[in-house]
């Protein structure tokens, strides 16, 4: 049976959000591991504690501050997530993308979903910046879809469609944003799996021969949710580190380094994620 969140709890945090702030954001941003200071960019910024909001989910992990900033960015007034929540957290899918639910709720369109990932491209290095230009969610083929349950059609239908989960309109912008900036944006197929523990060599070998070209344990459900509410969705993941089925030996991966190499990664995910949102007009 799915743990279903009834639209009173998401009705409650869209409301008491709404009673700690006067901004009213249009575009939602959800930040991923060590990627926090990315919200330092925020103007005039109205700071909510996610712990205070009503049956919001509380990350656990460490590089996930767990904080809502509300304010302005490129002429735009968005609602910035610090600290996601995981489904290896011991959340339902349900609970995991409630955010998103909130967000749909409080009038947001478009939403850019970031994450730390591994790459699985072995032309891809630590500290480059990939689109999402389409996911393998594994949870979700495996049953573990945030849409399992009850359908309220107040946010979407029952079988949504997902031939464009991530925006074509809104990836050619940020190609453009990163040109101007003088850089280069990678796009792929990020692999959605449920974590915690890190891929074993098989798995990255298997995860590569599906079509995947990085690697993490996020952002798909919550895209899945999303475009079940019709918003836009742009998907940005930096890779950390490289996550390759033959590692030299001796390599541990852990995730103070994933954390340590989304800082590297900030100030070019600053400079496309503001130039996307003060450039919005130009995503058909």
């Amino acid at each position: 049976m799915s743990q279903f969140v009834p639209l009173t709890e998401i009705t409650a945090a869209a409301d008491y959000i709404r009673s700690k702030t006067n901004h009213q954001p249009t575009i939602g941003l959800i930040l991923g591991s060590g990627l926090n200071s990315l919200a330092d960019a925020i103007d005039t910024p109205d700071i909510i504690p996610t712990s205070e909001i009503p049956h919001w989910p509380v990350s656990t992990v460490p590089g996930h501050v767990g904080r809502l900033v509300i304010g302005t960015m490129g002429g735009q007034t968005v609602l910035v997530l610090q600290g996601r929540t995981h489904f290896y957290e011991g959340y339902s899918m349900d609970r995991v993308t409630m955010p998103v639910r909130v967000m749909a709720t409080l009038g947001i369109d478009t939403l850019i979903v970031t994450n730390a990932s591994g790459g699985l491209n072995p032309s891809y290095q630590p500290g480059e910046l990939m689109l999402i230009r389409d996911h393998l969610n594994f949870p979700g083929m495996a049953g573990n879809n945030p849409l399992r349950g009850p359908n309220d059609e107040t946010f979407g239908p029952r079988f949504p469609d997902m031939t464009t989960p991530y925006d074509v309109g809104l990836r050619t912008l940020a190609h453009r944003v990163a040109a101007d900036e003088g850089f280069e944006l990678r796009e792929g197929v990020y692999a959605y799996v449920a974590g915690p523990s890190f891929e074993t060599p098989a798995e990255l070998r298997f995860l590569q021969f599906a079509g995947g070209d990085a690697v993490g344990m996020s952002t798909a459900s919550e895209v899945v949710v999303a475009r079940h509410a019709g918003l836009r969705v742009l998907g940005i993941s930096s890779i950390a580190n490289m996550a390759l089925p033959d590692p030299p030996p001796g390599l541990i991966l852990g995730h103070e380094e994933v954390l340590e190499m989304g800082q590297r990664a900030v100030p070019r995910l600053i400079a496309v994620v503001s130039g996307v949102i003060s450039r919005l007009h130009e995503a058909s």
